[in-house]
């Protein structure tokens, strides 16, 4: 836990060991369980109860929000119904005592998914996430009118870091342009129907779900970029190229892609109207593609910075892979008809 100040200190303060039922005195041991680019993972065992938890560290905001963790929180107790998500225990994003936001949640249990024998059993996993409604109150979830768009605008926002960046390679800035240019003629010629809309994740690659196989409980964690939008979207981010390929060595068959389509409609059943969901998915499968790259061309820099806060050496890896001029060749073909 040395490596954020404070938190050693955080964790034996009075109001996080009343909230949560811990002993005046620390006794549980906090260890590093995963980190990802913007947050760090402890798991610890509740010294009365006896039950795994996992305490999050919130270092950063993909979606540039300042209360990150309280955000995420909302998410999560919003999806607590569909009994695929860990329940929220406790959460503080005020940074008096520490700098960081902190959330602490139940451990679930699962491994990470296996694309070549596990791809299916996300689609019932998904589909039940996609089905609870949300209140028509609901004001917290950011709601982008136009998705294509705001997922190209943010696109144009990460890739600015790089084509600024006098580390970039300049053939790869040039090339990357050409992809978004491709990315926004696409856009201007797609007509999403309005439709079912829902709280959905955005970030589904293969470590965020947590298997334990056919019949039992699998479920999705990792919600710190959740929107109110259309389903397609989440089918989009799944399936789409540089998402499977992030963390493997998977990209998926059109077969692959139109058979985990029709299981997921299967599994939603009447629960909400899926006619354009096919179409909708293919919609986003692209635009998808452009974010994962201009996501990493951004990452790559940052990971140039001498005082990154988490530096992950297989991202690295995968970022240089991300950049390749082959594999940029390859998302080219997603790209044009």
């Amino acid at each position: 836990m040395e490596r954020i100040r404070g938190l050693e200190e955080y964790v034996k303060n009075k109001e996080y060991r009343e909230a949560l039922g811990l002993p005046k005195e620390k006794t549980e041991n906090y260890e590093l369980l995963a980190q990802g680019e913007y947050n760090i993972n402890y798991a610890f065992t509740h010294p009365v109860t006896g039950k795994k938890l996992l305490l999050r560290v919130n270092c950063g905001s993909q979606m540039h929000l300042e209360h990150q963790i309280e955000y995420e929180a909302h998410a999560l107790r919003l999806m607590e119904g569909s009994g695929r998500t860990p329940k929220v225990l406790y959460v503080d994003g005020s940074k008096k005592i520490l700098e960081h936001g902190v959330l602490v949640m139940e451990y679930l249990p699962g491994h990470a998914m296996d694309y070549h024998t596990e791809l299916m059993l996300a689609a019932p996993c998904l589909a039940d996430i996609h089905s609870v409604q949300i209140p028509e109150s609901e004001e917290v979830l950011i709601h982008p009118q136009n998705p294509l768009k705001a997922i190209l605008e943010e696109c144009e926002e990460m890739f600015k870091v790089y084509l600024e960046s006098p580390l970039g390679d300049e053939e790869k800035k040039i090339y990357i342009r050409e992809l978004l240019d491709l990315g926004w003629k696409q856009e201007a010629e797609t007509r999403l129907e309005s439709g079912y809309q829902c709280c959905i994740n955005t970030e589904l690659n293969s470590t965020n779900f947590l298997i334990n196989g056919e019949g039992k409980s699998n479920y999705l964690i990792d919600w710190e970029k959740p929107l109110f939008g259309n389903p397609a979207q989440d089918l989009g981010h799944f399936l789409a190229p540089t998402t499977t390929f992030w963390k493997t060595d998977v990209i998926l068959t059109s077969e692959e892609i139109e058979k985990f389509i029709d299981a997921y409609i299967k599994a939603v059943g009447n629960r909400f109207k899926t006619d354009m969901i096919r179409e909708h998915t293919h919609a986003f499968i692209p635009i998808t593609c452009l974010r994962g790259i201009t996501w990493c061309a951004m990452a790559w820099v940052q990971y140039q910075q001498p005082d990154k806060l988490i530096f992950n050496e297989s991202t690295f890896k995968k970022l240089n892979a991300y950049l390749d001029m082959d594999f940029l060749k390859n998302i080219r073909g997603y790209l044009e008809p």
